[in-house]
């Protein structure tokens, strides 16, 4: 099963308990944010009855959903006065969740921000957790260079859109289709004249070909006509110089 069908069935799976267990919906979210496989939540968030968590005493799971939704582990540690304790997977988690969201705007991310952002002591432990947990689960894919320090990302799983995001990504994407559509006009303008010039080309060539056959026709006229002219020998010259003479 891929990765992409994997998180269909877990999400599928996690709003169906989320509508299913009211109350408990402590527990659902607790075991959602816990699990391995599990790196999207919008749609348990649009479950309607946790959207009315909202202002509840119970609001705070709520707020857990949406710190794994949209936030990184620095927002975990700037609010955790007023979040519960997360268990050590749910810490795994979040520490992953972390690392694609520095993805999304960097490709080239340096050991000493990754350490900083995860809360990671030495190179060796930072290493163990991007191979171990992080590519080998499938969420990023890149090559460690020790040398310069940096992890390069070659592929990072998206994450859920924060709000207002959708707003800009279609933007963005209209931005990209406007300079698609005037790219391909260019390339459109381009192809036509490069039609027109090969065409003229074509017509010269012809013209070209045409005036050498007519060239050639009128060198070989004039060979014909040289060899076809008839020529005195050196006595009939003789004779008629004779008879001029007398």
């Amino acid at each position: 099963m891929d990765i992409e069908q994997k998180q269909a069935d877990l999400i599928d799976h996690f709003v169906k308990q989320a509508a299913q267990k009211g109350s408990a919906l402590g527990s659902v979210i607790l075991e959602a944010t816990s699990h391995p496989s599990l790196f999207a939540f919008s749609e348990i968030l649009a479950v309607p009855c946790v959207a009315e968590l909202e202002g509840t005493e119970n609001s705070v799971y709520l707020d857990v959903l949406r710190l794994f939704a949209h936030g990184t582990w620095s927002d975990y540690k700037g609010n955790s006065g007023r979040l519960p304790q997360l268990v050590p997977d749910q810490v795994l988690k979040l520490k992953q969740l972390t690392v694609l969201t520095l993805a999304e705007t960097n490709k080239v991310l340096p050991y000493d921000q990754l350490m900083l952002e995860l809360d990671v002591t030495n190179v060796r432990e930072l290493e163990d957790f991007l191979i171990n947990e992080c590519m080998y689960a499938g969420i990023v894919r890149g090559k460690l260079d020790q040398l310069r320090r940096c992890f390069e990302v070659q592929f990072a799983a998206g994450r859920d859109l924060r709000p207002g995001q959708l707003g800009s990504m279609i933007q963005t994407l209209s931005n990209w289709l406007d300079t698609s559509d005037n790219l391909l006009i260019s390339i459109q303008e381009k192809i036509k004249w490069a039609d027109t010039m090969s065409e003229l080309d074509k017509k010269h060539r012809k013209e070209v070909e045409d005036r050498v056959e007519e060239v050639k026709k009128s060198i070989t006229l004039k060979k014909l006509h040289t060899v076809s002219r008839p020529t005195l020998t050196s006595e009939g010259s003789r004779r008629s110089t004779l008879n001029l003479v007398e």
